[in-house]
């Protein structure tokens, strides 16, 4: 019999036993906007804490190009809001031919509703052997433009 413990309220929280990569090292970001107090290298390294912002309203896309084809077994996304209620949707994809094809992992939407529900925290295993190119795509609120899209953490295994 295989087991494995599943966390039930990682709060934030990164799995011990994983091998994160070191996107900073590996990857070169495009990004559509980017405030300049919330850098999309806070996303990516372990222990920050606050994350990247964009500087403009709408629809947001974060596309990270990897130096080398990497081989990716585990996603780690989570996203904050403790502000605004709202409904995000986010779209992650991957790309094996340096972006001109992609295939769709997830499309995802989440309610915040602050102050009781201010995060959303998403873990995906994957078997993706060739990637060159992954992009999140986030709609910060399906309802209005207003809102400013952030990602509080993402980490590859």
């Amino acid at each position: 019999m295989r087991k494995r413990i599943i966390i039930q309220d990682t709060h934030g929280a990164m799995l011990p036993d994983l091998d994160w990569l070191d996107l900073e090292t590996l990857a070169q970001a495009e990004l559509t906007s980017e405030d300049a107090a919330y850098p999309i290298e806070s996303a990516l390294k372990p222990g920050e804490r606050s994350g990247w912002r964009a500087s403009a309203s709408g629809r947001q896309t974060i596309r990270l190009m990897f130096d080398n084809p990497l081989a990716v077994k585990r996603i780690h996304l989570a996203f904050y809001e403790e502000e605004q209620a709202r409904t995000q949707e986010f779209l992650l994809r991957w790309s094996s031919d340096d972006g001109r094809t992609y295939k769709e992992i997830v499309r995802q939407q989440y309610t915040f509703s602050p102050p009781d529900n201010i995060r959303e925290i998403e873990e995906y295993e994957v078997d993706l052997a060739v990637v060159t190119r992954l992009e999140i795509t986030i709609t910060p609120d399906i309802s209005d433009g207003s809102a400013h899209a952030s990602l509080a953490e993402l980490r590859l295994a």
